[in-house]
């Protein structure tokens, strides 16, 4: 699979795992990009760089949404 693609479908799975907050994508270059989660009102919650290493496989990008949802709760 392309870095493209996983780039794509982290992408896809990060929006679809803190909806209904937003997830912004930021800086998508050289198979890095950064995600910040907003809430409804429009203030950044969490912010993160990802490297492919953390989304190229499911356990990974597993453990991002969770530390990044334990980090939202805190």
């Amino acid at each position: 699979m392309t870095t493209h693609i996983q780039t794509q479908n982290a992408i896809r799975t990060l929006t679809n795992a803190f909806a209904p907050m937003n997830c912004l994508i930021m800086a998508a270059r050289k198979g890095c990009f950064s995600f910040t989660i907003v809430n409804e009102h429009g203030i950044a919650r969490h912010s993160e760089r990802l490297y492919p290493d953390q989304y190229s496989s499911p356990a990974p990008l597993q453990a991002v949404i969770e530390r990044t949802r334990q980090a939202l709760v805190a």
